[in-house]
């Protein structure tokens, strides 16, 4: 009895840490499940997994495979992240491979800090009743503060289809649904998407749903890209320093670029321990900036800086800076 006991305690000892280690890195991951409901067969579908480096560590991911290689595909964007850095895990499923439901797993190991592997889930219901034209809504290239919009057209093949309610995951794509006639005379549903002025910079993605009266096709994904140019742009948006000594001096450039020359105004956020320069009063579409940390205090060390110029519209960004200052 007492040898199953300490057998007990040693396995609970080893699995313990791998629990937590598991944990830890799907706590990197917004969502960890996708289901992209029933689409047209043929449909490339994908969606972005944001990983945030919520850590004090570097994080690698070693690898990324999907279950299915024939009809998925699934890759990092960036592989190392420093903390506060992002990234995300593609995936994509290639409907014209199978008919009906699929659903598929994508894993992703780590190497760094930890050797654990989180596994994603990904789903889609691929018909041949079902037509977009075009494929997706996508917005292209827009200046910040734009309005554009953008159409497509869903129409059925088979038993009558009625959609009943259209919404979008985002606040700031706007849908309206209007029935309209098909190539061949079916009713069919024009889906205008419009941008609203206060749109974030970047390049991002989004879904409308559409819900239908098919029990078998109760919900419809239509995919939605955009990519909204800011007038100003700063790299990197996260300084991480790392670990510095305290009593030592450490520098970082960052550059801020802009659509068109402009100059810098004021640059607030910074103290004794975190100093930021610019090195001109000039008007240039590049500006390099100083960040110089001399810390005094042990501890984490944050800090958010937020930087003005003479643009009229859009004329602030910010950028953080991170530090982990040891005796």
């Amino acid at each position: 009895m007492i040898r199953y006991s300490l057998l007990a305690v040693a396995l609970f000892a080893f699995t313990t840490p791998v629990h937590a280690q598991s944990k830890a890195a799907q706590s990197l991951f917004d969502e960890l499940t996708r289901d992209f409901g029933s689409v047209p067969r043929g449909q490339i579908v994908s969606h972005p997994f944001r990983i945030v480096n919520n850590t004090k560590e570097t994080v690698h991911i070693s690898g990324v495979r999907a279950s299915c290689g024939r009809c998925s595909h699934a890759q990092s964007l960036q592989t190392w992240l420093k903390p506060g850095e992002e990234t995300a895990v593609i995936a994509k499923m290639f409907t014209s491979e199978f008919l009906g439901t699929k659903d598929i797993k994508v894993y992703v190991t780590f190497d760094q800090p930890w050797r654990t592997e989180v596994t994603l889930w990904i789903q889609a219901n691929s018909r041949d009743d079902i037509v977009f034209s075009p494929d997706n809504i996508a917005f292209g290239k827009v200046k910040q503060g734009a309005t554009p919009e953008s159409k497509i057209t869903v129409s059925f093949n088979g038993s009558p289809t009625q959609v009943m309610e259209v919404k979008s995951e985002s606040n700031y794509v706007q849908p309206t649904l209007k029935a309209v006639k098909g190539p061949r005379g079916e009713t069919a549903y024009e889906i205008s998407a419009k941008l609203r002025a206060d749109t974030p910079a970047g390049k991002w993605y989004t879904d409308i749903w559409l819900k239908t009266n098919n029990s078998s096709m109760q919900k419809l994904r239509v995919p939605v890209t955009v990519e909204v140019e800011a007038p100003l742009t700063v790299n990197p948006s996260t300084v991480s320093l790392g670990q510095v000594k305290a009593g030592t001096e450490t520098d970082r450039k960052v550059m801020i670029r802009g659509k068109t020359p402009f100059r810098i105004t004021g640059i607030f956020g910074a103290d004794k321990q975190l100093q930021v320069r610019s090195t001109t009063n000039e008007s240039l579409t590049v500006h390099v900036l100083t960040v110089t940390i001399n810390p005094s205090q042990t501890g984490d060390l944050k800090k958010t800086i937020r930087v003005l110029t003479d643009l009229q519209t859009n004329g602030e960004i910010e950028f953080h800076a991170l530090a982990e200052v040891v005796p």
